[in-house]
């Protein structure tokens, strides 16, 4: 049975490295691996196909821009007669912090036209998806948000990202070969934190309390 991953992005070298394909690098990345085809224009995509094992997946980059992903993916659906489990959405995600991953099987498009036009197509939400954090634009506009998705990572941010791409791609993974409710347990769990940890950090802020001089207040800033 294939399953399909498809990273949303906007085609061509103007758009590569901004924070809105994130989902291309997301492919990009699976697509270095052993046992992997060259990409090929099919699905108005390009599309590669990943085989380990029994698995057999195939990788999407749409090559209609952003706001028509949902052509593509309707295209691969109606081919393969592929059930809606067997699909995974990646895309950036600007209400997340740089680099935080969060997987969900189902939900709204959340402002992202890529999601909002592959829901129209196929007239559901109940898809899996994986949102990687860009972070919000400073200035909350339209105009702003655009230019901000279109823009590519500072130098200061592009090790996070880098990162959470590989990160991304090992969700990918588990989702293929798990499910989605065994990625939505591993990548959305919170960072444990040890007792010795929480002790010391409390220890910390106790200290600095002390320290203030009277009448000194916290700053919300």
């Amino acid at each position: 049975m294939v399953k399909a991953v498809v990273g949303l992005g906007n085609p061509g070298p103007r758009y590569r490295g901004t924070r809105h394909n994130v989902g291309f690098a997301v492919i990009d990345y699976l697509a270095q691996g052993p046992g992997i085809s060259s990409f090929r224009s099919r699905f108005q995509a390009q599309t590669a196909e990943l085989r380990e094992g029994d698995l057999q997946m195939l990788l999407v980059k749409p090559e209609t821009f952003m706001n028509l992903s949902g052509r593509c993916v309707r295209e691969i659906i109606d081919f393969y007669k592929l059930p809606l489990e067997d699909l995974l959405i990646v895309c950036d995600d600007i209400n997340l912090p740089l680099g935080k991953l969060r997987a969900r099987a189902r939900g709204s498009a959340g402002g992202h036209n890529g999601l909002r036009n592959i829901q129209d197509q196929l007239g559901t939400a109940e898809y899996g998806r994986l949102r990687i954090g860009v972070d919000a634009p400073s200035l909350k506009h339209d105009v702003a948000t655009v230019d901000h998705v279109l823009s590519r990572f500072k130098p200061g941010e592009q090790n996070v990202i880098d990162e959470a791409v590989e990160k991304a791609a090992q969700a990918v993974m588990i989702w293929a070969n798990k499910g989605i409710a065994v990625c939505m347990n591993t990548i959305n769990a919170p960072e444990k934190v040890s007792r010795e940890q929480k002790s010391q950090d409390k220890e910390t802020r106790r200290q600095g309390d002390e320290e203030k001089e009277p009448g000194e207040g916290r700053s919300f800033c």
